[in-house]
């Protein structure tokens, strides 16, 4: 007998049928096994889409798995699980039903706890989108909604899914706000989507969500951004995490589908429109949302490099979950694998983990394909008068973020000569009040102005 209350033979049998169908150690030249390896991400969470939905589509990760099954003498086969939160994922990779999978932040934290907790541990291996400002997640409103502030939400309804970097980015700023975000709001636990019709309907005053979701309800015309994540000015990111038994067992694999993952996070790069409307067409939603998170100067800066400052900002993470009882003590440092996305990368890892994200620029889309950036907003502006219909989206940095949004979702602010674009009513209002003359004017007329930035 062993401490598994099987006997030997039996758990040797037991042990001989897992890695026959399942996770095991690495195959030898000429196993003839077939290897299933699963994958949970979040299709609808666009900037993990290189670690899940874009790579699903470009089937990288396969690619590289039948090349070393052609060396091993191994069949793989990948199952991919879709599920809408990382919640599901951390708890199917603590059951050992989930090999690989990515989420935001605050999940990863959570993951890395509940690993420990059941003896299961975890390891976050790789980045998949990050902002280092927080600018991945937005607290909306409807779009009649009289709320102009987040001192605006004290005694209101706001709907988020506890436990998700949307959720910390609510109670980080609540507390900013001086608002007591466990007495002072009415916290709604929801799914996105359950949240996103709560707010439709009313039952709930305003929604804090991650990527893409506010950027597809200000898209529909059904949601107003109230506050710009990335005023917290604090980096939030999402990641790939994987169970430790399976990258123990598996170096080689999970290495493939690192590999992949710096492949389809090349393709992002040099094909972003085509990468944007592959995603588009596996998910559903419209192409001009995911580009705002996923384009060449989007929300999303995608790398798969573990960088020293979101180690660091995953750290000060800890103390929020743990304020809401979500996690104990949890260990970054051992949570942090970053040996097989350097083994993946190679010799270039160094040179990749240093380079810093772009400044976002202004940047218009055209209905033919094309696409054109601009250094300025005016510049952006009287581009998209030019090109009339021919316009399939605008976008612009928020002058004080840099957070890019929708040119005419944006408030517009005219001061003199300049044309000044913010995600939210919030940041317009702070500048005006410190800008004596500047005033907010509509979007069309921001189109007819003549000006510089």
């Amino acid at each position: 007998m062993n401490r598994t209350g099987l006997p030997t033979a039996a758990l040797a049998t037991a042990l001989t049928a897992a890695l026959v169908t399942g996770c095991g150690g690495d195959a030898d030249a000429g196993d003839s096994r077939t290897v299933t390896v699963t994958v949970g991400y979040q299709s609808r969470t666009i900037n993990t889409v290189t670690a899940g939905t874009l790579l699903r589509e470009l089937g990288y990760f396969e690619q590289e798995l039948a090349k070393r099954g052609t060396r091993d003498g191994v069949t793989y086969e990948v199952r991919w699980q879709d599920y809408a939160t990382g919640a599901p994922i951390t708890a199917q990779m603590t059951a050992g039903r989930i090999d690989i999978g990515s989420m935001g932040d605050f999940p990863l934290l959570i993951n890395a706890a509940r690993g420990e907790q059941l003896d299961r541990p975890t390891r976050l291996v790789s980045v998949t989108g990050y902002n280092l400002r927080g600018g991945l997640n937005t607290i909306v409103t409807a779009p009649d909604s009289p709320l102009r502030s987040l001192r605006d939400l004290r005694g209101r309804k706001v709907s988020t899914s506890v436990g998700s970097a949307a959720d910390g980015t609510l109670v980080r700023a609540l507390q900013r706000a001086g608002i007591d975000p466990e007495k002072d709001v009415r916290k709604l636990n929801q799914q996105p989507s359950v949240g996103a019709s709560a707010l439709q309907a009313g039952s709930a005053d305003a929604l804090s969500q991650f990527v893409a979701w506010p950027g597809l309800l200000a898209h529909q015309g059904r949601a107003k951004a109230l506050y710009d994540g990335a005023e917290l000015n604090l980096p939030t990111f999402h990641g790939v995490t994987v169970r430790e038994e399976f990258a123990t067992e598996r170096p080689a694999v999970l290495e493939a589908f690192l590999r992949a993952q710096i492949r389809a996070t090349d393709h992002l790069h040099d094909k972003p429109v085509a990468a944007a409307e592959a995603v588009a067409r596996a998910t559903g939603l419209p192409p001009e949302v995911v580009y705002l998170y996923n384009g060449a100067h989007g929300i999303a800066t995608f790398d798969p490099t573990l960088k020293p400052a979101l180690v660091d900002a995953l750290k000060k993470d800890v103390p929020v979950l743990k304020s809401a009882k979500l996690v104990g003590d949890v260990d970054v440092d051992a949570f942090v694998d970053d040996r097989y996305v350097k083994k993946a990368y190679g010799d270039a890892y160094a040179e990749a983990v240093a380079t810093k994200a772009p400044a976002a620029r202004a940047e218009l889309w055209l209905k033919d394909g094309g696409t054109r950036s601009f250094r300025t907003p005016a510049e952006l502006l009287a581009a998209v008068k030019a090109a009339g219909t021919a316009v399939r989206a605008a976008y612009v940095p928020d002058t004080s973020t840099g957070t890019p949004w929708f040119a005419d979702k944006a408030v517009w602010v005219a001061d003199g000569p300049r044309l000044l674009p913010f995600v939210t009513a919030a940041g317009a209002a702070a500048y005006t009040a410190a800008h004596p003359g500047a005033r907010t004017v509509p979007y069309a007329q921001a189109l007819g102005r003549r000006g510089a930035s």
